[in-house]
């Protein structure tokens, strides 16, 4: 099944790849600027995933070196270090393929805007449908590759197989980690600082081509939103896939080889997926120029979220219902449909929270007063965006465990079960991921080819079908970061669990009987302490690093204002280089510290217990409570920096087309600041804490042999 869907899916990315490229590139002018882009996001990804490349390969040797003692070389080992390098090399790779793609895309959906709207919307649609396709069929062709060598070279060892490929997720993880913070950080970098001096001091268009900091910005949106969400989307397949076939393993072991069925599952729900994905954005069309565009969208995903419901039952019949003694395969077939309905869920309450909704009307309307209330509305809407979610994923993950509790064949350990169908229900919500993946690429592509209209001085009516396109781009971007968020909370219960599978493993016990945290042991309540506080600092740096480097950018295009008149008077071009050499060092020197943070901290801490502890507590219980509460806190956190950001934004944006008194007026100044605020909330942190709550998990299911005595 996964070689037929990733022919179908190569047949369908080379179709769209085809159309997208036939296009026209636009006017010498447009052209230009959108070579400036590519050039600046080219010179930014090599630097960055040289760093990442280095980092890499010092992780791998130290795991490699780690193995060679006796005691660690069945989980710890050079097998476990090559698999980490393909994951972080595959999702590298990914982020890539997301930013090439945009970068291309941008400057034809610019181009198509001079014709219609429709033109332009099925250009960056498609664009972003390239990205979403190739990604996760690269997520899932090179995980079942890896997976199928790694078991034969483990002369068909199941059980060192996984622990082995249990590398590739932490790969993935690690490399996804440093792409979304440092684009994260260039992007709100450069966007601050062309805000802040552009609209608000000098009153000029958000994109005007007097701005200094403007390709900086369009290059941000594409380092940030392209690359860093292609490696973040690749690594949540790659890890979730891999926790639940862990999961899938305690089922084997409960039930015997002949059982090796629940482990592949999760590979071909995500195959069924994928294929539903295709024929979801197939059919995504305008109806006319006057055509709604999430609308369009919706009925795309609608359609793609029926098929995954159709292939979620055919293959769970086809694959568990053939396993002797489970008569009621359709229980396991419900957990994942209820992981499927959170997925919509979470989607629907991203839209009431960041779309054209009470929240972000209220935050325009507080805009009147000045920054200062809107700024404090955003903040309550942000954490009052946190409840309906968390109600969601607790309703999803009781209903997902009891069902598989329920399913449990007579005789056998029911919790076992009941952790396989949380496991289910978090695929199946995945099953949908190209789609998801293409909605949020169609985001900064349009944000680009508007940018491009503005900065080639391009006639009203080309700005104002590609502000109608990123206005629905900001809302499409709102909601996969929230459905990212959704999947983070499920899967880092999932892998939690897995984390405790392969503690089980070690001590040559049941999952059952290692898996508790007593939080109220203080030994034990200190890890998850340490885990909670980990999410604020990591959210700290995060943030002030954006704040750093977008001081820096605000003095420069100051001075550049100041001390060259002919750059407002339009008589010199600015200096965009020296902006974007500014993002481009700010991002990468500040986003080190932040992303070693998850790797270093719980393997101290762990390490701390196990040689210093050992007598009062046993460290992997103590390294469970940092993830478990580290997980909690992270889920809150991103929501509320998620959709606290994307409220802010929109509300702005609400101003700007003519409510509160528009553009120019005392309310829109406050509104843009009050998106500044958010810029850094919904694009760095938020988004970089998600990759963190999996990555706490992954590095704790590779290294879990070093917490017990």
């Amino acid at each position: 099944m996964i070689p037929v869907a990733a022919v179908i899916a190569v047949i369908f990315a080379a179709y769209f790849f085809k159309y997208v490229w036939s296009k026209d590139k636009g006017t010498p002018e447009m052209q230009e600027i959108s070579d400036a882009i590519e050039t600046g996001a080219m010179a930014y990804l090599k630097r960055q995933y040289k760093t990442i490349g280095i980092i890499s390969v010092i992780v791998a040797i130290i795991i490699a070196l780690v193995g060679l003692a006796d005691s660690f070389s069945d989980y710890l080992n050079y097998r476990v270090a090559i698999a980490f390098l393909i994951g972080a090399g595959f999702s590298i790779l990914s982020g890539f393929i997301g930013m090439k793609v945009s970068v291309n895309s941008n400057i034809r959906t610019a181009s198509a805007a001079r014709t219609s709207l429709n033109e332009a919307f099925k250009v960056s649609f498609r664009g972003g449908a390239i990205s979403g396709i190739v990604v996760s069929t690269l997520s899932l062709v090179g995980l079942f590759v890896v997976f199928l060598a790694y078991y034969y070279w483990c002369g068909e060892d199941m059980t060192m197989t996984l622990h082995s490929v249990v590398g590739y997720a932490f790969g993935a993880s690690f490399a996804a980690l440093f792409a979304q913070l440092g684009g994260g950080i260039y992007t709100k970098a450069a966007d601050v600082g062309a805000d802040l001096v552009g609209k608000v001091e000098a009153g000029i268009p958000e994109d005007d081509p007097r701005n200094p900091a403007v390709i900086a910005d369009l290059v941000g949106d594409n380092v940030g939103d392209c690359a860093g969400r292609g490696a973040d989307i690749f690594e949540s397949t790659a890890a979730e896939i891999i926790g639940s076939m862990v999961i899938g393993l305690a089922v084997v072991n409960a039930l015997g080889e002949q059982a090796y069925n629940w482990i592949y599952l999760p590979l071909v729900l995500i195959a069924f997926g994928l294929i539903a994905s295709l024929i979801g954005i197939f059919v995504v069309r305008l109806k006319d120029e006057n055509g709604d565009v999430i609308k369009a969208m919706n009925f795309g995903y609608y359609l793609t979220i029926v098929l995954v419901v159709i292939f979620l039952f055919v293959s769970t019949y086809l694959i568990l219902g053939q396993t002797e003694g489970i008569d009621n395969w359709y229980m396991f077939a419900g957990a994942g449909l209820v992981g499927i309905i959170l997925g919509l869920a979470i989607v629907f309450i991203t839209q009431y929270y960041t779309g054209d909704h009470k929240p972000v009307k209220s935050i325009a309307e507080s805009s009147e007063t000045g920054p200062a209330t809107n700024v404090i509305q955003g903040i309550s809407i942000g954490m009052e965006s946190t409840v309906l979610p968390v109600v969601c994923i607790v309703v999803a993950i009781i209903a997902t465990y009891l069902l598989g509790y329920a399913a449990a064949p007579e005789g056998y350990d029911a919790a076992t079960f009941g952790l396989y169908g949380t496991a289910i229900g978090t695929i199946a919500m995945l099953g949908s991921s190209a789609f998801i993946l293409a909605m949020d690429t169609f985001g900064p592509i349009t944000d680009n080819g508007g940018g491009i209209a503005e900065m080639s001085n391009q006639p009203s009516e080309v700005r104002d079908r590609t502000d109608k396109l990123d206005s629905a781009g900001n809302t499409t971007k709102a909601l996969t970061k929230g459905y990212a968020m959704a999947s983070a909370a499920l899967a880092a219960f999932l892998l939690f669990a897995a984390f405790f599978e392969i503690v089980a493993e070690v001590k040559g016990d049941t999952i059952v009987n290692v898996m508790h945290v007593d939080l109220g042991d203080p030994l034990i309540f200190v890890g998850g302490l340490v885990g909670a506080v980990l999410v604020f600092f990591f959210a700290s740096l995060a943030i002030r690093a954006v704040s750093k480097a977008a001081g820096e950018m605000i003095e420069e295009v100051r001075r550049q204002f100041r001390e060259d008149p002919g750059i407002m008077a339009g008589t010199s071009k600015p200096d965009t280089a020296k902006c974007v050499d500014i993002a481009t060092r700010g991002a990468l020197k500040a986003m080190v510290v932040p992303a070693l943070l998850p790797i270093l901290v719980p393997i101290v801490f762990g390490l701390v217990y196990r040689y210093a502890l050992t007598d009062y507590v046993q460290a992997y219980e103590a390294v469970g409570a940092l993830i478990m509460v580290g997980t909690i806190v992270g889920i809150l956190m991103a929501n509320f920096l998620n959709n606290g950001g994307g409220a802010w934004d929109n509300a702005k944006k609400y101003i700007e087309e003519g409510n509160h008194g528009g553009k120019g007026s005392p309310a829109h100044a406050a509104a843009v600041v009050g998106d500044t605020v958010g810029d850094p909330f919904k694009d760095t942190a938020g988004p970089s804490i998600h990759v963190l709550v999996k990555l706490l998990s992954t590095i704790c299911l590779v290294t879990a042999v070093l917490f017990i005595a």
